[in-house]
């Protein structure tokens, strides 16, 4: 991360994630309920667009609650804003929030959980235990 400047994840994503959306509802691909997810930018994304897409949960893959070394500039509104069941899989040492800073951010939603994994933001450490906490969750959320 050191170095490389990201960009925020502008509301032009919104836009494209639901045109995204509808056009697999046109062709019926979207069986079942609907579970938002993404990583990093793309969970910021999954967390504004739940209720308008009618999401059953969000699963938030490395939340950047905050810009690296920026935590004045929290982005809690936005996962504390979801009202679905969500799922945050953190790094222990991520440098965009560690997961008792984002567990911190949802205290008092019971419709929250946060897993904390071995690894940074990238969440490449152990992707098989990113994979377990996704899945028990989805279980949870979805039963079969």
């Amino acid at each position: 991360m050191a170095g490389k400047r990201i960009a925020p994840a502008p509301p032009r994503l919104d836009e494209a994630w639901g045109a995204v959306l509808d056009r697999l509802r046109l062709t019926d691909r979207l069986p079942g309920r609907l579970v938002l997810g993404g990583r990093s930018a793309g969970a910021r994304v999954a967390c504004r667009t739940a209720a308008a897409e009618g999401a059953a949960g969000v699963l938030a893959l490395a939340f950047p609650l905050h810009p690296p070394g920026r935590p004045e500039k929290s982005r809690a509104p936005e996962l504390t804003g979801v009202a679905v069941p969500i799922v945050v899989v953190q790094g222990e040492t991520d440098a965009m929030g560690r997961p008792e800073h984002i567990a911190a951010a949802l205290a008092g939603s019971g419709l929250a959980s946060v897993y904390a994994v071995p690894g940074d933001h990238s969440l490449k450490k152990n992707p098989g235990l990113v994979a377990a906490a996704a899945m028990s969750w989805l279980t949870e959320v979805l039963p079969a």
